[in-house]
């Protein structure tokens, strides 16, 4: 196996890892509610991942405000990471892979983190 090396490796892992996430019974039907045009979305998680693994400039955006309103706990955030690390082990290893891995933990707990202080709630998230 190679490792991540550029966009269209980045768009293997992000394609079959959402997909995975459309289809998962836990967390699909959050994604699935609020997610209204894939294309799109996939685009800005290309851009995303561009940008967190290689420094290409390109993603825009929020992404804890986007996620903040919406109903997730723990076990969301567990079956996300068991999902992606799932994704990547399946089509890379080396430095790059586990630097995806390791963002995406570190991601899901300064998430969780900061979902878990909200005081007012998500609905009070200022973007």
């Amino acid at each position: 196996m190679k490792d991540i090396e550029n966009i269209e490796d980045i768009k293997v892992f992000v394609d079959e890892f959402y997909e995975n996430v459309r289809n998962d019974e836990l967390i699909g039907p959050v994604f699935l509610e609020k997610v209204g045009d894939w294309p799109h979305h996939l685009e800005k998680l290309y851009a995303f991942w561009n940008a967190a693994l290689f420094g290409v400039p390109g993603f825009r955006g929020n992404p804890f405000a986007r996620h903040a309103p919406l109903k997730i706990g723990p076990e969301h955030f567990t079956r996300w990471l068991k999902l992606f690390y799932e994704t990547i082990d399946r089509h890379f290893e080396g430095e790059v892979a586990a630097d995806a891995k390791n963002r995406a933990e570190l991601m899901a707990y300064m998430f969780l983190n900061r979902l878990q202080k909200m005081v007012d709630g998500p609905d009070k998230v200022v973007m």
